[in-house]
This record gives structure tokens, sequence and C-alpha cells, in this order.
């Protein structure tokens, strides 16, 4: 079975490479600035979803350039063709038209509710009503919550400017993937509780635009996926990532 994975990751890269005329697949990547999970516009691209996918990538032989956006813009970007690869989407019906989720290969996160007065804690899910809850532009978080017209949201386009809006009691309650919070807070260096009431994550996904030639190799992302994973790449970078985050 290694071996087999192995010839399956391996022939992408000599059909791109074996000859002087073909060139190797160049793919452009659409990411939101997230840390840890995309960490852009500070030198080297890193971030937990950055270094699986460049490992993926690198068995595959391509070239990677990477363009930093707002969330809701990379999935605007998409739809107009600018856009190969989306790191860390959820599936969703609308999302399913422009991209395939090709393989879900990053860990599930909770959704957490950070607060800083404690008359915004939250303990169940009917705490939410009549606060003003900041949220991602763009972003999915859980079916119930995404869909509750009754819910106020206050949206911003970084987890950054929503914290900062949190403490300026622009928000009562930010909703927030659990390290993403946690890193954010961390960084901003401010005093922030994290409520009970939490929502169990699922697995997000490598995302490839449906017009894009990254398309053709979805066999591939996900043989190579599952080559890391054998290899204990995958495992020892999920890791790395949740040990920083507690420090």
């Amino acid at each position: 079975m290694i071996m087999l994975l192995l010839l399956l990751v391996a022939l992408p890269a000599w059909a791109q490479q074996g000859t002087e005329t073909v060139e190797p697949l160049t793919v452009t990547v659409g990411a939101n600035d997230a840390p840890p999970y995309r960490i852009l516009g500070k030198g080297q691209p890193t971030g937990l979803y950055v270094d699986i996918f460049e490992e993926i990538s690198a068995r595959l032989g391509w070239k990677v350039h990477y363009r930093e956006a707002p969330f809701r813009r990379i999935l605007r970007m998409v739809q107009m063709g600018e856009i190969d690869i989306m790191l860390g989407p959820l599936q969703t019906e609308d999302r399913e038209k422009m991209m395939e989720f090709v393989a879900p290969a990053f860990p599930p996160e909770r959704r957490l509710f950070f607060f800083t007065d404690e008359a915004n804690r939250i303990e169940r899910y009917s705490d939410l009503y009549g606060k003003t809850i900041g949220v991602l532009d763009g972003a999915t978080y859980f079916s119930r919550f995404d869909d509750d017209k009754e819910l106020v949201k206050e949206s911003a386009p970084r987890y950054e400017n929503l914290m900062k809006m949190l403490q300026r009691g622009r928000v009562d309650v930010v909703i927030a993937p659990e390290l993403v919070g946690k890193y954010t807070v961390d960084e901003l260096n401010m005093d922030v509780s994290v409520s009970p009431f939490f929502m169990p994550g699922t697995r997000s996904y490598i995302a490839v635009a449906k017009n894009s030639p990254a398309a053709a190799y979805a066999d591939d992302i996900r043989a190579a996926l599952k080559l890391i994973e054998m290899e204990g790449i995958y495992e020892n970078l999920v890791l790395k990532y949740q040990e920083q985050s507690v420090r």
C-alpha cells in the first residue's frame, strides 16, 4: 500500500517534470491571514494549514504562490478565476458550486465564544439572543448559528479586528475557532474569557476552484495527504501548533 501511494504521488511530478518542455504546475493559493492556521504578510508564508499544504505540494512538484486577502474577497477571487486553491474553508452548498472540496485536510476546531464582561458569558445557545456577536466576514461556523436571523451579528475582515471591537465594547461576544481565537487574544495581550458553551468543529478542506487546472489533480492531492499522514509528518505539524497555542 505504501509503495502504491508513493507511485500515485510520484507520477504527476514525473509527468510535469520529465521533459524540458513541460513546466511544473503553478498554483495560486488564496488565504486570509488567520494565525496560527495561515500566517501571511510577515515574510515566508507559514502556519498549520500552509505547512501541511507545502508538504503536499512538494510531493506533487508544484510551484505555489500565495495571495493574502480577507476571507470574503478570497471567495470572490475564486469565482473570478484568480485563485486556484483555498486552505481551510468549510464545505457549504453555495461554495460547492464553484469549488471542489478535495480533502478534509485540517483538524476540527471547537467554535468558542470570547467575552470580556461577565454579563456576556454564554452558557447555552439561548444566551446569544440580545447580544452583539462578532463574526468573520464571509465565514461559516455551524448551521443553526449561521442561519439564525434573530441573532445580531457584526462582521469584520479579520479576527484581530473582532477582538479589538470586543475590547472597545462594539461587540459583546466574538465567535472564533479555538486556536485562532486564543492566538489572537495572546498576540493582543487581552484579558478575555472563554464561555463554557461551545460548538464542536468539523474538519476543514483543501478546496480547488472548479475552473482551475489543479482540479484535475484531486486524486493526487488526496494521495499526497495520505502519504504525509503515514509518514507521521501531519501529526507532528498538528502537535507543533497545538503546543505553541498553550505556551
